[in-house]
């Protein structure tokens, strides 16, 4: 709870730069002659372009930062200008909450821009700007953009000369079929009612409720997510207040302290983003708290307050989501599985490429999938998730789906050495693995009429196999195999005809005495193909003479290279992991994962 990991120390990096970008805004701003909220203004803004700037490429976020004011500044504009028309404002700030949430259809720089455009309204309303006192913020603005962006690019680029992460997304239906779109209804109408029930708590403070409808529907694709990043926030909001009281209230806005409790928050941020929302949360309201000291408005009542309007703002958001084009956890689940399991497949296709790239490509993409599916699979395995069975499963799966990149990992580090992936039994290896996945999964893409024909076969076999390498028999079937002729219930339902009781597996090192077991673990009843029956460990030779891939006899039995070895021990590796995954992936008639 208390202690994450933090490989290469990416966490700390992250957390340290910003706190040295926005304190150098602070400080600049103060050194120009302008007044505390502009500071705050200008430091929130400083803070706003390391948080919310993302794009996989350093030259990609400079010009992101750029556009920064382009989106921002004419909606702070409009929100000073409307302060003294509330219903105007009003609907011009719901107006902005669905437009910065449609935004992020055009991916990282589309959500950062929404994002920096929502918190420009909401700073109108936190200092209660007129447009008196533009001149001021915008100078505030571009003086934290300015230091933010000197920081970022210029002093401590950490990110210069590395290797971006791989772009990962799903295809996009249209109109509102599309989630973004779905998602920018929700939270408009979320806004609407966040609006109505903050100024019913308070005239004063409604925006609260509104910032806390805003934040819940960030970085959230289903309805799942955004209920439970909905709980999390009430709960970081709840232990914030009490921080807030213990540590904020006391100091009466004290300038050295409440500036030291500002940088500690301001680093916990940063830190704790991205493996807690509710210490994000938590560090936040307690910011908040030591803002509003700063500006002399503290008091007790105002922390309480705060928790009412987070309140109102999360119960606006549950009923939008539940209510208004929700969009389900188990159709966003379903698909990120799917787009995991066909990028290992993708994984084995690519095996015979010069030096490994295909394979390494496709590794650093399923890091970043299994990441999206975990984020998606979260509300399935939350703590308080009354579904105790689809809990069980959903976890099986991730495992199964870890089990899976560790494979594919060692993959490609062996697929870099010349030859390793020009053996024949690992293009039968392959093979398989790709049919594994398609009776998991549904083809995508161009491919999918000619990829997986009806009772398509594998190498070896007389008839068709199912998800597991094992033949087929009689019962349900899952709706992704059902163009599969008798899918199997689970993978441990069936088993091939029993192989003589002696037949052991290879040692390392040697030849094996008798017939091998079958890939996915069963036994073969006939003198069994080195290509299709033959379970490897790394570094051993089937004894028996085999069978090509083609069904001719081989002269003699193969030789290989450790690589060679190696590969097909990390292929077996998958085929015994994508077996394992048929059960929790269709454990009940006509029903995936997030559905039961």
């Amino acid at each position: 709870m208390f202690v994450a990991p933090d490989p290469g120390r990416a966490r700390l990096r992250f957390a340290a730069r910003a706190l040295l970008g926005i304190s150098a805004a602070v400080a600049a701003i103060v050194l120009a002659g302008l007044p505390a909220p502009a500071a705050c203004g200008g430091g929130l803004a400083a803070l706003l372009a390391f948080f919310t700037v993302a794009d996989p490429t350093v030259r990609r976020q400079a010009v992101t930062t750029a556009l920064l004011p382009a989106a921002g500044l004419p909606v702070l504009a409009v929100a000073a200008c409307l302060h003294p028309h509330p219903l105007l404002r009003d609907a011009a700030f719901v107006a902005v909450v669905g437009a910065g949430v449609y935004a992020r259809r055009w991916g990282p720089r589309g959500h950062a821009l929404g994002v920096f455009a929502f918190m420009m309204f909401f700073v109108a309303q936190f200092l209660h700007a007129v447009p008196a006192d533009l001149p001021e913020l915008v100078a505030a603005l571009a003086l934290g953009l300015g230091c933010a962006a000197a920081v970022r690019f210029g002093l401590w680029c950490y990110e210069r000369g590395g290797t971006p992460p791989p772009a990962v997304d799903l295809p996009q239906p249209r109109g509102l079929r599309r989630p973004t779109t779905r998602q920018a209804v929700q939270a408009a109408t979320a806004a609407a009612a966040a609006l109505a029930l903050g100024e019913a708590v308070s005239a004063d403070r409604w925006y609260w409720a509104v910032a806390t409808t805003w934040w819940i529907f960030v970085n959230t694709a289903s309805r799942g997510e955004t209920l439970v990043r909905g709980f999390r926030r009430v709960l970081g909001t709840a232990t914030g207040i009490a921080a807030g009281f213990a540590l904020a209230v006391p100091l009466h806005g004290a300038t050295a302290p409440s500036l030291l409790l500002v940088a500690v928050c301001v680093f916990g941020i940063f830190y704790s983003a991205p493996v807690s929302y509710s210490w994000m949360t938590f560090f936040v309201t307690v910011m908040a708290g030591s803002l509003y000291g700063l500006l002399g408005v503290l008091h007790p009542g105002l922390l309480v307050l705060r928790m009412e309007e987070t309140g109102a703002g999360a119960v606006a958001a549950a009923l939008a989501v539940l209510l208004v084009l929700p969009v389900t956890t188990h159709a966003a689940t379903d698909a990120w599985i799917q787009r995991a399991l066909h990028t290992v497949r993708e994984a084995a296709a690519n095996l015979d490429d010069a030096h490994g790239a295909g394979v390494a490509a496709r590794a650093a993409e399923l890091d970043v999938v299994l990441g999206r599916v975990r984020a998606s699979v979260a509300p399935l395995v939350h703590p308080l998730s009354p579904l105790r069975a689809r809990r069980h499963r959903a976890r099986r799966v991730l495992e199964l789906l870890d089990a899976c990149a560790h494979q594919v990992r060692g993959l490609a580090e062996v697929a870099a050495h010349p030859g390793a992936g020009q053996d024949e039994r690992l293009r039968a290896a392959c093979r398989r693995v790709e049919h594994a996945v398609l009776r998991l999964v549904p083809p995508t893409g161009d491919r999918a009429a000619t990829e997986l024909p009806p009772g398509a076969q594998l190498p070896g076999r007389t008839g068709p196999l199912t998800a597991t390498g094992r033949e087929p028999v009689s019962g349900w079937q899952p709706e992704s195999a059902r163009r599969i002729p008798n899918a199997p219930r689970r993978a441990s339902e069936t088993r091939a005809a029993a192989a003589p009781p002696a037949a052991p597996l290879a040692a390392a090192g040697t030849r094996a005495a008798a017939a091998p077991t079958a890939a996915a673990g069963e036994r073969v009843a006939a003198a069994p193909s080195a290509v299709a029956g033959a379970r490897v460990v790394a570094g051993t030779r089937a004894a028996a003479e085999p069978r090509a891939v083609t069904g001719t006899r081989a002269a003699a039995a193969p030789t290989s290279c450790p690589w060679a070895d190696r590969a097909l021990a990390h292929l077996h590796g998958l085929e015994t992991a994508l077996a394992d995954l048929a059960a929790p992936l269709h454990a009940a008639p006509g029903r995936v994962l997030a559905t039961a």
